[in-house]
């Protein structure tokens, strides 16, 4: 029975508070009671605690849409952390195009050329996709876990001691108006003595509410070192995902210079067909080597050349009348000067006897005794190294 006395007595208490406090509020929205003042520090304190939320939640969901474009995997990743179990593994979208691209190209042939393509460009977009869950992996735990923790924890409890704050400041202002409505001497002594009880429990919380805001400030140095981390992360995945497609460019533009290479292997030259016709050996001159403005072009006798058909615009032997080739890379492959080239493709040097080539620059190309049929020597500058020919268009 005076458990339950007690119980109601409370209970009449608080609520005499909260009618109180609701009275103080609502007088001083109509301007018809004084409201205390929090000082300019403390005041700067909680602005400064209410911008840092509200920022901190902008940036991280902002970072979780970058990390997880999809709204029902967030979703889906967000239920199943409430309920403390582990999400199911699922495939991310590089992955999923990789093992698409991968059975395609196994279908196709990894044979052929398209087929062994594909079937490259799956490993990488698959390798990609392994950076791609290490990056989210490293930013969830290095950059979103500590601004989660600082909304659902720090800043929960600022808001409760402000809050706390705020109701002591409603009792202060209580105390103050009722102190002013007393007349009787008794009545002011007791309300005289409640205000200073009020006084001392505000100034108290105050303190409180402060020293929880000045480590706002360490807040901030500690979010700076979570936002290196994910700027490391960051720079560690796009390093590793250019690694990933300046290998596969490699690797695809050496499966096309091997697939010309082929291709001029099954289908002989012009030329190739008269030498075995002929048997002998061809030599085309441009016909721009043949003759200049002084002199007219003049066949080369046997004794110079034996058992070669020279061709030209301008020359044929024995009857057989060959028509010129165009001006393209056999001239030089047959001719020791040196002829201008245009790049036609980007290529990367594979060791140091290759030249590395820029698209559309002109280089100067001659061939070497001894050298691949497939390859000539190329020379920009002081710079001289092995080109592949099907990366070049010669030039009249």
């Amino acid at each position: 029975m005076n458990i339950m006395d007690f119980n109601v007595k409370k209970l009449a208490a608080d609520a005499g508070t909260f009618l109180s406090r609701a009275v103080q509020f609502t007088e001083e929205k109509l301007g018809q009671a004084e409201k205390t003042e929090l000082d300019a520090h403390l005041e700067n304190l909680l602005s400064k605690a209410e911008c840092t939320k509200i920022w901190t939640e902008k940036i991280m969901k902002q970072t979780e849409v970058l990390l997880q474009p999809n709204p029902n995997a967030r979703i889906e990743e967000f239920v199943y952390e409430k309920l403390d179990r582990k999400a199911p593994s699922r495939l991310n979208n590089p992955e999923l195009l990789g093992q698409y691209m991968i059975d395609a190209g196994t279908e196709f042939g990894p044979g052929t050329a398209y087929g062994n393509a594909l079937i490259k460009c799956g490993e990488t977009q698959k390798r990609i996709g392994t950076a791609d869950r290490e990056l989210i992996q490293t930013s969830a735990l290095n950059f979103l876990t500590p601004l989660r923790n600082f909304i659902e924890g720090d800043y929960k409890t600022i808001a409760k001691e402000r809050k706390l704050l705020q109701n002591k400041r409603l009792d202060l202002d209580a105390a103050k108006t009722r102190l002013k409505k007393a007349k009787a001497a008794e009545a002011r002594n007791s309300s005289e003595q409640e205000l200073r009880i009020t006084q001392s429990e505000f100034d108290r919380q105050a303190e409180i509410t402060r020293l929880l805001l000045e480590g706002i400030s360490s807040t901030h140095a500690h979010h700076l070192r979570c936002l290196n981390d994910f700027v490391e992360a960051q720079m560690t995945y796009y390093a590793q995902c250019y690694q990933y497609m300046l290998d596969l460019q490699k690797q695809l533009g050496r499966n096309q210079l091997d697939d010309e290479r082929g291709a001029a292997k099954h289908f002989p030259s012009k030329e190739e067909h008269v030498k075995k016709a002929q048997g002998k050996r061809v030599v085309c001159f441009p016909s721009s080597y043949l003759c200049n403005n002084n002199q007219t072009s003049a066949t080369p006798t046997p004794s110079i050349l034996p058992n070669v058909i020279v061709c030209s615009a301008m020359a044929s032997t024995s009857g057989l009348v060959i028509t010129p080739p165009p001006a393209n890379l056999n001239d030089i492959k047959e001719y020791n000067g040196s002829r201008k080239a245009r790049v036609l493709y980007d290529y990367d040097a594979a060791n140091s006897t290759e030249l590395s080539l820029l698209a559309d620059e002109v280089i100067t190309v001659f061939s070497v005794v001894g050298m691949d049929s497939d390859w000539l020597m190329g020379e920009r500058g002081n710079q001289k190294g092995k080109v592949p020919i099907t990366y070049l268009e010669l030039l009249n």
